[in-house]
């Protein structure tokens, strides 16, 4: 695929996301969640060999048939190769899935419905949401919006750009295996160390170029600011930089005490500035479409003067 096919499939990716959202039906990470369960059924046992074993037999023959099926389309059709990859990012990315859950939580707010946003942002965040007061339900919104910005649209933008369709395919599966596996619990401690560790090493350059584009177009010197400061006191290598950097750049105090499974856990302070409401979560998501936009435009820029130097 060359370098102006990336671009305008890249553009068609993000357009059918913005047009259609996730799919209602038939969505392919529900049949690709229904066979990690099935692997996880067949293979588990407290081993991390095993947890390697079930994520490489999850993800690495389906990232392979994208790959190939995306050659033979292309093969046969420059058209219905570049529609195929088109359709796997938009598979991949949820822009507009973040803006649907978000925005509910925003407008509960702004009517001073709390119940109607602890709700909402119930569905968003793994915290207790009814133990949240107005400034905590925004804080964990914004956070939210913040760190998925990275996680579901800039990584999978980042992966699509470096491997076509593979690349999507294999951030989109990896990340969702994190999401079933990765966690520090007795049954996932040891059989899900891979799914975490290889989520986390697929995510390092997306989370810090997606810092970077938070901090471009925001207040870049408080977000490189309260990156430096902040990132490498959370407990999370890709979140620290995405949201300390977030928070900066919207000139916005995150983070702190948050309550998990009735126990209020100590978190760092993220950000500075203002304390977040309704504003800080429809900031954050302009935050996030802007970078999207800034994304397209960079890769269109570089892909037609590479055209136009290959000529010259």
């Amino acid at each position: 695929m060359s370098a102006q096919a990336l671009a305008w499939t890249m553009l068609g990716g993000v357009l059918l996301d913005a047009a259609l959202g996730e799919p209602r039906r038939a969505h392919p990470l529900v049949a690709f969640g229904r066979l990690a369960r099935a692997l996880e059924t067949a293979l588990h046992a407290d081993s991390r060999a095993r947890g390697l074993a079930a994520w490489t037999l999850a993800t690495l023959p389906l990232t392979a048939a994208a790959g190939w099926l995306h050659c033979a389309l292309w093969q046969w059709s420059a058209w219905t190769g570049g529609a195929f990859a088109a359709l796997a990012l938009y598979f991949a990315i949820g822009l507009r899935s973040l803006r649907e859950h978000a925005v509910p939580v925003a407008d509960a707010l702004d009517a001073g419905r709390l119940e109607d946003a602890r709700a909402a942002v119930g569905r968003i965040v793994s915290r207790d949401a009814h133990a949240l007061d107005a400034e905590r339900v925004a804080a964990a919104a914004t956070e939210s919006v913040l760190e998925n910005g990275s996680d579901a649209v800039f990584a999978a933008l980042f992966w699509f750009a470096l491997l076509g369709p593979a690349g999507a395919v294999l951030y989109r599966l990896s990340n969702t295996l994190d999401a079933m596996w990765g966690y520090r619990s007795e049954r996932y401690e040891r059989f899900g160390w891979a799914a975490a560790r290889i989520d986390d090493a697929l995510n390092w350059v997306p989370a810090r170029l997606t810092a970077l584009t938070y901090a471009a177009l925001g207040d870049g010197a408080r977000a490189l600011r309260c990156w430096r400061a902040q990132a490498p006191r959370w407990d999370s290598p890709n979140a620290g930089p995405v949201m300390a950097a977030g928070a900066g750049a919207l000139g916005v105090r995150l983070g702190g005490d948050a309550p998990y499974r009735g126990v209020w856990e100590s978190r760092p302070q993220l950000g500075e500035g203002a304390t977040p409401d309704a504003g800080s979560i429809r900031r954050a998501l302009a935050l996030v479409e802007r970078g999207t936009a800034l994304w397209l435009l960079a890769v269109a820029v570089a892909a037609f003067a590479l055209a136009g130097w290959r000529h010259a």
